[in-house]
């Protein structure tokens, strides 16, 4: 039995093109960001203390 790297062993390679990389973690913090306003803006409007009232 010989030592191998794994490279050779198959004849597929996993490759992802960095652009590819950089779009769908632009549009995954997009979609995050476009999901978390409307929480954030009814957190910002909320008054502290009827915050903590209503917990």
């Amino acid at each position: 039995m010989t030592a191998s790297d794994g490279a050779s062993d198959t004849a597929f390679a996993f490759a992802l093109p960095p652009t590819r990389l950089a779009v769908v973690a632009l549009v995954g913090l997009t979609a995050g960001a476009l999901a978390g306003l409307r929480p954030a803006r009814r957190a910002a409007r909320l008054g502290v203390l009827r915050a903590i009232a209503t917990e």
